[in-house]
């Protein structure tokens, strides 16, 4: 989760915290505390910048600061450097080219971050009227944002990619500022299946999937394949939305779904089904859902997608607070956005569930919220297209992934707003136990 960095704390390390789970003790604080609006998180990255311009020294920083205190030592700087005026300036942005928006939407908890700066304001905070559509499937999300009926719009994170390159559609050029969530997804079977814990007994099974170009079916395909079975043989996946998989579950016409919440758990509310596997147990942290426009909207409307983004990733963050998402999870149950029961949300978002096996998990990172698009990522979703031939030809995954994930991009804007943000673009990530390495994604 990204979190704020207090240059200011006199405890701050470079060598974590007092609970051992962040890299300094500031980002400990933060994750405990709600976070900064916009506004107050670059005033914030104004303030340290002056401060570690007068003291580039970190050590005599600290020293000062920690005899005299933060804001005493704010205070002496006011008088002779204007850090209102320089926070004003850091603030000012450019005209919206447009004010009303409509946004396309699947109602999933995925789409947390982007339906809550609605009821949250953040929207209305930017300047911005959105009009939030509600979408049945996500065929019909890439078509009406190619269409310009949608001018943004919730898109599964391999989504963009595709489009660009044409797969499923007519080749749009596509990006992909901000992630909205990780992990969020589980494998839920029937419950008339539940002897059948060892996946090698899934042989001729039935399983749903949202989209072909979803992590749901490739995270499925290499949880399968690791498992021994070929999921173009041993099994069939049939492409389904998300809203009609528990109705399909209990009238048999399907043995088990790859989605998004709320729907596994939903399964679970209705006693339909049970949960096998979270997906953040085959890939902790993995990206699911992302805010999405066209190219050409960004390029034609910069100040207009700017302000979209910065609403987008400071309800994001809002969002990834735990202390916040109960209060989120009221905010969007009503028809207007989920249409689901609080409770079922509030199992989802805080991470204590029924499994409908006669468990209950307490499972907080059964759903997280961070905006960084890395494109380490965007190779292994090229990759995974690769491998099960729906990417056809040779491909240069970086070039794909720099033109769409736009990291480098995020990172500015997102230091802009005072939020903490990754070194590199690219990382290792571990999945089902064993290293990927973006450098050598073939493997």
């Amino acid at each position: 989760m990204a979190a704020f960095d207090d240059p200011f704390d006199p405890d701050r390390t470079l060598h974590g915290c007092s609970c051992g789970h962040h890299r300094s003790q500031a980002e400990h604080d933060a994750a405990a505390a709600p976070p900064a609006d916009a506004e107050q998180a670059l005033s914030r990255a104004v303030q340290a910048g002056v401060m570690r311009a007068l003291f580039p020294d970190d050590a005599l920083r600290r020293r000062f600061l920690k005899s005299v205190g933060a804001g005493t030592a704010l205070a002496a700087v006011s008088t002779f450097f204007p850090l209102g005026a320089a926070t004003a300036l850091a603030l000012e942005r450019g005209p919206l080219e447009k004010r009303e928006l409509n946004i396309g939407f699947l109602p999933i908890t995925c789409a947390t971050p982007l339906v809550a700066a609605d009821p949250l304001g953040f929207y209305a905070r930017e300047g911005l009227t959105v009009s939030l559509m509600k979408t049945a499937g996500w065929a019909v999300v890439r078509d009406k944002t190619l269409a310009g009926e949608f001018d943004a719009a919730h898109m599964l994170s391999p989504m963009p990619l595709a489009i660009s390159l044409g797969l499923g559609a007519s080749p749009v050029p596509m990006v992909m500022p901000a992630l909205e969530n990780v992990n969020g997804n589980a494998i839920t079977l029937g419950i008339q299946h539940k002897d059948k814990q060892d996946p090698k007994s899934w042989k001729g099974m039935r399983f749903a999937i949202p989209f072909d170009y979803s992590m749901h079916n490739f995270l499925l395909r290499h949880f399968l394949a690791a498992h021994g079975l070929d999921p173009d043989r041993d099994v069939q996946l049939r492409v389904m939305a998300p809203p009609d998989m528990v109705s399909n579950l209990r009238s048999g016409n399907i043995d088990g779904f790859i989605v998004a919440e709320p729907f596994n758990q939903r399964a679970v509310f209705d006693g339909v089904g049970y949960i096998h596997t979270l997906t953040s147990e085959i890939w902790d942290k993995h990206p699911c859902c992302a805010f999405a426009a066209t190219a050409r909207f960004a390029r034609e409307q910069p100040n207009t997608f700017s302000a979209l983004f910065r609403a987008i990733v400071t309800s994001t963050l809002h969002c990834s607070d735990m202390n916040n998402r109960k209060a989120v999870a009221e905010a969007i149950a009503g028809p207007n956005y989920l249409n689901q029961p609080a409770t079922v949300l509030e199992q989802v978002l805080l991470g204590r569930f029924a499994d409908g096996l006669g468990k209950v998990r307490n499972e907080p990172g059964r759903i997280d919220f961070d905006p960084f698009p890395w494109q380490s990522m965007a190779v292994w979703m090229l990759a995974q297209m690769k491998r099960w031939g729906y990417l056809k030809g040779e491909v240069d995954y970086r070039q794909v992934a720099e033109q769409v994930f736009l990291a480098t991009d995020a990172r500015k804007r997102m230091a802009e707003l005072g939020y903490e943000v990754p070194a590199s673009n690219y990382r290792k990530h571990i999945i089902l136990g064993k290293t990927f390495d973006p450098e050598r994604p073939e493997a």
